[in-house]
């Protein structure tokens, strides 16, 4: 149905492949074209495991720390960021609320803040 519609969507392989960057400004193309705003509906199963625990549907090689907070300072870089859901936190198989510290840390970085 994707393909049908005309929807890039990127795989893991495209980012091993092409890099973060790459494959974020390209996104951000598509996304963002004509200056319209960008929604952003961050799934947190897609950030691996070890970063990420609390989440529903855990795979190992998903997003990595660097990874997740690049897409999100690119975003910011971009002027065009309309609205950002954070979605899959499941507290109850969370440690330590990693996960949930790791989306609220995404967020800033969408807004802004800056790691160092």
């Amino acid at each position: 149905m994707l393909r049908e519609l005309g929807v890039k969507a990127f795989t893991m392989t495209d980012i091993d492949k092409l890099g973060m960057m790459r494959v974020m400004e390209e996104a951000r193309e598509r996304a963002g074209g004509d200056g319209r705003p960008i929604h952003v509906s961050f799934d947190m199963d897609g950030i691996d495991p070890s970063e990420a625990p609390g989440t529903g549907t855990p795979v190992r090689g998903g997003l990595s720390f660097r990874e997740a907070h690049l897409i999100m300072e690119m975003l910011h870089e971009s002027g065009r960021l309309g609205s950002i859901e954070m979605v899959e936190i499941n507290p109850i198989l969370d440690r330590r609320n990693q996960t949930a510290i790791l989306a609220v840390d995404l967020i800033c970085s969408a807004l802004g803040k800056s790691i160092l």
